[in-house]
């Protein structure tokens, strides 16, 4: 009958072959993603949508975001917080206050007197064709 030292020998190893098999599985993913973005850059760089020293940047940022991705996914972002995120609700006034409303209506008259010079403008310019 194993022992208990048997047991956790066992788990040891179970846990660096899982470990191990994971790691290979994912090089041969980045390893197969670094061919295909190989394609695509050399297919744009044939196409001349590309010069070489941009697809050969354009290859290193795809790998490396890509990378980026893998260990991100592998790391968990936050914690979760221990108490719930508080919402205030604000209340809206019923009606601007004196100050806001004389403010808008300069604004509004600005923006008519912009348009009135810009049609003017627009009418010279066609006579003028």
């Amino acid at each position: 009958m194993p022992g208990f030292g048997d047991i956790v020998q066992k788990a040891f190893y179970l846990g660096v072959g899982l470990a191990s098999y994971a790691g290979e599985k994912a090089g041969g993913k980045l390893a197969e993603l670094r061919s295909q973005v190989q394609k695509l850059a050399d297919e744009m760089v044939a196409k001349g949508e590309m010069n070489t020293e941009e697809a050969r940047r354009f290859v290193e940022d795809m790998m490396k975001q890509a990378q980026q991705t893998s260990t991100s996914d592998a790391t968990p972002d936050k914690t979760a917080p221990s108490e719930p995120r508080r919402i205030e609700i604000l209340e809206e006034d019923e009606e601007p206050t004196v100050k806001e409303a004389s403010a808008d209506t300069d604004n509004v008259d600005e923006l008519r007197r912009q348009v009135i010079e810009m049609q003017d403008e627009l009418k010279r310019l066609q006579r003028d064709q």
